[in-house]
């Protein structure tokens, strides 16, 4: 699928791939690029035999270098929390799919980009990666989630450095933080998502499904009522095929042959 605003859906197979392509603008996202996106992910969410989403920008430069802000500057506050709205429905989005989303980030990752890649369920980085959320830089804040998706990939006070200082971080950097789970050379990239996005797609999906739901769901609970979650979708997980089948092929020492039921 593609659009006049370069989002295109490559979704032949158990692997979808999303990819933003604005070259003249690194990738910046705006108004159309967003409702682009969301209609993306509102089709993958009802994808037939999807098991896994990467999430990349085309080009070596930039994953997202940000928020179109020619387009920002002239807003005002009804408008900007409009175009914040619409920017915090896409990281909804990303997380209310039953299926992971790994963000392949090659090149800036910069404010609204950082935030696109924050609200998949982790993110592999090209030595060539750059990450910040430099908002405060422009005279305003994140306004996609960062604040929040940031604090809890890194930790609070991690956070509050980044977006206090609107600093821009290497890919090495990002990693020692646990902003990203790995840096490879960029021609290796995608063939490293890819693979790890193969892996998952041939696990149970039912499984992986609420796996992703306890851990997403789990983290805003307190720690008892996020126990009683994992233990009622465990349970839950044995009136399924995909259990009987894995733990049949386990104990017959032969792959599972899982089937989403």
């Amino acid at each position: 699928m593609a659009s006049d605003s370069g989002v295109f859906v490559d979704a032949g197979g158990p692997v979808a791939t999303v990819t933003i392509d604005r070259p003249k603008v690194l990738n910046a996202l705006d108004e159309v690029t967003l409702r682009e996106l969301g209609a993306a992910f509102a089709g993958l969410a009802g994808a037939a035999g999807l098991r896994c989403v990467i999430v990349t920008g085309a080009g070596p430069k930039a994953f997202v270098a940000g928020a179109d802000i020619s387009g920002m500057s002239s807003l005002g506050p009804r408008e900007a929390r409009a175009f914040a709205e619409l920017g915090h429905e896409i990281g909804d989005a990303i997380e209310a799919l039953p299926v992971p989303v790994i963000a392949a980030v090659g090149g800036f990752a910069l404010g609204a980009g950082c935030e696109l890649a924050l609200a998949c369920d982790f993110i592999y980085a090209s030595s060539a990666a750059r990450f910040g959320q430099p908002e405060v830089n422009l005279g305003v804040i994140p306004g996609f989630g960062g604040t929040q998706r940031l604090a809890r990939r890194v930790g609070l006070g991690v956070a509050r450095e980044l977006v206090y200082t609107g600093a821009i971080i290497s890919a090495a950097e990002a990693l020692r933080i646990g902003l990203c789970n790995a840096v490879v050379e960029p021609a290796d990239l995608m063939p490293r998502v890819r693979a790890v996005a193969e892996t998952i797609a041939a696990k149970a999906p039912l499984a992986i499904a609420d796996a992703k739901r306890a851990m997403r769901l789990g983290a805003d609970m307190p720690l008892a009522e996020a126990h009683e979650l994992e233990r009622q979708l465990f349970a839950g997980l044995f009136a399924t095929a995909d259990q009987k089948e894995g733990m049949k092929a386990f104990i017959e020492k032969r792959p599972p042959k899982f089937q989403g039921e």
